[in-house]
């Protein structure tokens, strides 16, 4: 090396902690986060720049500045609010049914401070959650006795475990579903310690097949409602009906898995024809069970209704405890089937307000839109669907606003997720389309104003 030659210390470039600090994009991020956090994500990437000049992967200290950003917005709750512009009321992906307000306010009420989940107020002594729940379930689905759990598996799960262990439960092939994430009801079944004989075909299953499969190993039969798919043409099963009489006739216990479950007809508003879960009880199921958050449109949770034998067996069993559902979501299902016993629902729980949103209501939301939008949209008839695995194949008449973006329809549609809150809509034939029947009122404003200024920064860019 001459004596004209210089050498440059990477590690000289980089900033010092403080440095970063001053700067008026990490100052904000202390203000809303705290000193101590920010600094310590600074002093995190400094160290990672260090390791790098080490390793003779980096010699100089670009972008410091916006690693330390990039790393405070990683760490951001990921769980975010967004407005569900699809089309699909119960959409799985985006956390099921949205609450009724007087399920919001319970929450709050009894999360923000202590609470009687377990305590018997008249008694003074310690009491059980089971009952916040119990006398409105009775009530709303004739039943004797009622539990919840965490979701509909789990209390599968519990029914099985705690009434038919170590003993046979026969099923229809044609009822083995996938339920899910990639659970099926045969390891369900199997986790419970119960053992599944299989009778009949895929398509068809009569009541003399589950009457010739019974044994004295034979503790119950189990009959799971197709919620998420359709069989159709040469198809038979038998009646609850049917098969509650054969049940009884023999000695052994119905279960009958709803799946999504329905407490309001779903006929009325257009559609096929939803099993009841009140019907199920009057046809002599010994256990109904059905979802939480689909149309029920309450929290996360899975119910079981039933006779008080087979109800408080499944109370009692340890596996209760593992599975047992949360004050907030006490809070919220009791406050969710209130709006039943009431008989307000259709008006006061989200889905079934959505459901029965008559279309020109919806078309007129979707029109504002698009004139706002000017020429790139136009309201087009579109179907809205359940979704949740409920009523496949089925759909409602509706309306949406179609834009033709500019830059393509992938990157306008990951625009408005980009949106705060973001904007989730789907893309149809080169467009993407936005259905207000499952966006709420009160988020009109920021849909249309997320579409107009979007549409304005790709025309100044063109």
């Amino acid at each position: 090396m001459t004596v004209t030659e210089t050498t440059s210390n990477p590690y000289r470039d980089l900033p010092s902690v403080d440095r970063v600090l001053a700067d008026p994009r990490v100052a904000a991020l202390v203000l809303e986060r705290g000193h101590a956090p920010v600094a310590g994500l600074a002093r995190e990437v400094l160290d990672s720049y260090r390791a790098s000049i080490a390793a003779s992967e980096a010699s100089a200290a670009p972008g410091v500045i916006e690693a330390v950003l990039a790393r405070a917005e990683a760490l951001r709750p990921s769980l975010r609010s967004v407005v569900n512009a699809t089309g699909v009321i119960i959409h799985t992906n985006l956390g099921r049914a949205p609450l009724a307000r007087a399920a919001i306010e319970a929450i709050i009420q009894v999360s923000a401070g202590y609470s009687n989940l377990e305590f018997d107020l008249e008694a003074g002594e310690r009491g059980t959650r089971f009952g916040h729940l119990d006398r409105t379930l009775c009530h709303i689905s004739g039943a004797d006795a009622g539990i919840a759990v965490n979701n509909n598996a789990s209390a599968l799960l519990l029914a099985l475990a705690a009434l038919c262990r170590d003993r046979e439960v026969i099923i229809s092939r044609g009822q083995l579903v996938e339920i899910g994430g990639g659970f099926r009801i045969p390891d369900v079944l199997r986790q419970s310690g119960a053992t599944l004989v299989e009778v009949g075909t895929t398509n068809r299953t009569y009541v003399r097949d589950y009457a010739e499969a019974i044994t004295d190993r034979t503790a119950a039969i189990l009959r799971v409602h197709s919620s998420n798919f359709r069989v159709v043409g040469f198809t038979e099963q038998p009646t609850l009906a049917g098969l509650a009489s054969l049940a009884r006739e023999r000695g052994l216990l119905l279960l009958d898995d709803l799946g999504s479950g329905a407490l309001l007809d779903t006929r009325a508003y257009g559609l096929a024809a939803e099993p009841l879960v009140q019907d199920s009880v009057r046809a002599g199921a010994d256990v109904v069970l059905f979802s939480g958050d689909k149309l029920l449109g309450g929290p996360q949770a899975g119910i079981a209704v039933g006779s008080a034998e087979a109800i408080g067996a499944m109370r009692r069993h340890p596996l209760a405890r593992a599975v047992r559902i949360d004050k907030a979501s006490i809070a919220a299902l009791a406050a969710t089937l209130d709006h039943y016993a009431k008989g307000d629902a259709e008006r006061e729980v989200p889905v079934w307000r959505m459901i029965a949103l008559p279309a020109p209501v919806i078309e007129a939301r979707a029109r504002r839109w698009a004139e706002a939008c000017g020429a790139r949209a136009s309201v087009e008839a579109c179907e809205s669907t359940v979704g949740g695995g409920s009523l496949p194949g089925e759909s409602l008449p509706s309306f949406g606003c179609a834009i033709d973006a500019p830059e393509g329809a992938d990157a306008f549609a990951a625009a408005l997720r980009a949106a705060s809150p973001p904007i989730v809509a789907r893309i149809h034939e080169g467009r993407v389309w936005l259905d207000p029947r499952t966006v709420a009122p009160e988020a009109d404003a920021h849909v249309q104003d997320t579409l107009t200024s979007l549409l304005s920064e790709a025309g100044r860019g063109r």
